[in-house]
């Protein structure tokens, strides 16, 4: 389910309060010199992976369970590899953020119902077993 989210408010707001730090240079690297197709599949992937967790979750898995935490890691490694080294402490910061802003929270959450808190419980629990 390929969702449409327009990411360029985001991209200002994110530069204005992180462009400074390796994260957002990174980001810059792998982004930059991306195509529309780069960027659409790029976009497609992390949607395929809010879609697994919006699985994961109507099948009453908890956020603790070893599905729900595969696909943590899952999300985790996908950042890493197509945006920018993505830290526990940067996961945690964007587990919070999905459910805090309402652009992702409507993105997110247009899998189902719940999906974006879903996430952000299943990385509140990573590494924790």
């Amino acid at each position: 389910m390929m969702t449409s989210f327009d990411n360029s408010e985001f991209i200002k707001e994110a530069k204005a309060r992180w462009g400074s730090t390796d994260a957002y240079k990174q980001f810059e690297e792998k982004t930059g010199a991306r195509t529309d197709r780069d960027r659409e599949a790029a976009a497609e992937g992390m949607d395929n992976i809010m879609e697994a967790f919006a699985g994961c979750m109507k099948t009453g898995a908890a956020p603790a369970s070893a599905e729900a935490q595969a696909l943590v890691k899952d999300l985790q490694n996908y950042i890493t590899a197509h945006f920018y080294t993505c830290t526990d402490q940067i996961l945690a910061g964007l587990g919070q953020m999905y459910v805090s802003n309402e652009r992702f929270l409507q993105n997110i959450d247009s899998h189902g119902a719940g999906t974006a808190a879903f996430i952000r419980a299943a990385i509140g629990n990573y590494g924790k077993k």
